[in-house]
């Protein structure tokens, strides 16, 4: 697995090499504002795919996942070169794959391979506090290592401190919420639409101070309502204890793999770095500018990742029940829905003018921002399409100043901040995370819920608080 996944990386990282020859005289694209919104059926049907097929077709799906998700993408990369003619779709392909699909997977490859090197020794036991403590612990975290990184660190642990018990879904789930979502909303370290924020102009430390007390009233409802349901649980359960023959009841409580704790903070420095200090083009292909920052940064973060495997002694990684199933799961059905939701972006992208006009015209009133329409409208999209360029669109559509934005209207900013990132916990793709989490879940044995089923409990805990949020703040 690991082979395949390095020798894709470095072939990617080859073709770049020599592009220039091959740049294209400017930039085809897709014209969003001429797009019907059938033009997002792949999409869909995509997303229906993961969310129908583990339910009705579950042998099928778990055998022919990569294919279905190529199957959608060629649905509507084939009517693109029809229609628009082949140098579109070529580019928009390379654009799509080159600029976020293979940043997107090596940076997710790069902290699944880091932090499965991560092994908490001893006997941790999965009671209600416990449990709660890893998800405070990890909310704290999303904001200084990122969301993927603290879900990718913590997600072992939890499994394993709850292995014994009988109800382990409910963790997961909340898990997701907290850690992989939510706890990424106070600097643009934790979440990649605050992180383009900051790229336009948006203070460090201007979502820690506007949106913290959102973050916390959240955080605190949610881990309240956990531990009231983690304590009926268990004592459902009738509070089991891991049995006397536990490996980790003998062993002393621990780090094991600590070394990649400091590759861990590569991984983050890698990442920040490529934002704040911009090489310029470095070559094209086909009229795809690749920056040599961002291709110094993924170059990086395969070495960050070889190092980890290099250096971690690989029994600390069987006992972490390491696996690449579930970072291989994620490559596939995540190519599917990033080619899949092109034209989807494409007619957000044109705003007004797009198929969508009426929804982004929702968002003033008489030439006022409303500011609970921006939350909504920004976190819906968010959570089922990339929360990077819906945070751009509406982070454009608010005016684009990021001053304007931050001094004159913070309420606004805050709406659309929030709106990005804790939406993105309403399902399994709203944020990169999620998915891999339930995918080492599920590879784990944890029976998980569905797409929609999944979807209840978002829609069932998260809505109300959002609508709470929504009265209290915007």
């Amino acid at each position: 697995m690991l082979r395949h996944l390095t020798s894709f990386a470095a072939l990617s990282v080859l073709l770049l090499l020599p592009a220039t020859v091959f740049a294209a005289q400017g930039h085809p694209t897709v014209p969003g504002a001429e797009l019907p919104v059938y033009w997002a059926a792949p999409f869909a049907c995509m997303l229906l795919s993961i969310a129908v097929m583990p339910l009705f077709a579950p042998h099928f799906w778990e055998h022919n996942f990569g294919k279905i998700s190529i199957f959608w993408a060629l649905a509507f990369l084939v009517p693109c070169a029809l229609t628009f003619g082949f140098s579109v779709a070529l580019y928009e392909l390379l654009h799509i794959i080159l600029l976020d699909y293979v940043p997107f997977i090596i940076l997710l490859f790069a902290l699944f391979t880091v932090a499965g090197g991560v092994r908490l020794k001893g006997s941790l036991t999965g009671t209600p506090l416990v449990n709660t403590g890893l998800l405070a612990v990890g909310t704290v975290l999303a904001s200084w290592m990122g969301t993927t990184g603290a879900a990718m660190l913590l997600i072992r642990p939890l499994l394993r401190a709850n292995a014994h018990r009988r109800y382990k879904t409910h963790s997961v789930v909340f898990f997701i919420f907290l850690v992989a979502n939510i706890g990424g909303s106070l600097t643009p370290l934790g979440d990649p639409p605050l992180f383009l924020g900051f790229l336009k102009g948006v203070s460090f430390f201007w979502t820690t101070t506007n949106l913290f007390f959102k973050t916390l009233l959240l955080s605190v409802i949610l881990l309240l309502i956990y531990v009231a349901l983690d304590s009926w649980l268990y004592a459902k359960e009738g509070k089991p204890v891991p049995p006397s023959d536990d490996k980790n009841s003998t062993e002393k409580l621990g780090l094991d793999g600590k070394i990649n704790l400091l590759f861990l903070l590569g991984v983050v420095m890698a990442v920040l770095a490529s934002g704040l200090w911009p090489m310029g083009v470095l070559v094209e292909l086909y009229g795809v500018p690749i920056e040599g920052q961002n291709l110094l940064r993924d170059v990086l973060l395969l070495c960050i990742a070889g190092l980890s495997l290099r250096f971690t002694d690989q029994t600390c990684r069987k006992l972490n029940d390491f696996s690449w199933a579930p970072i291989a799961e994620v490559a596939k059905i995540f190519l599917g829905i990033f080619i899949s939701m092109i034209p989807a972006i494409a007619i957000l992208k044109a705003g007004t003018d797009g198929a969508l006009s009426g929804l982004i015209q929702l968002v003033s009133s008489d030439g006022q921002p409303n500011n609970a329409m921006y939350f909504w409208l920004t976190g819906l999209l968010s959570s089922f399409l990339d929360n990077a360029p819906t945070y751009v669109v509406f982070f454009n559509t608010a005016g684009g100043d990021a001053a304007h934005l931050m001094y004159d209207v913070p309420a606004t900013l805050a709406a659309i901040s929030a709106g990005a990132v804790f939406m993105g916990a309403n399902t399994y793709i709203g944020n990169a995370p999620n998915f891999m989490v339930r995918a080492i879940a599920e590879n784990q044995g944890v029976r998980m819920p569905s797409f929609f089923g999944y979807m209840a409990w978002s829609v069932g805990i998260l809505v109300p608080l959002f609508l709470l949020l929504t009265w209290l703040f915007f």
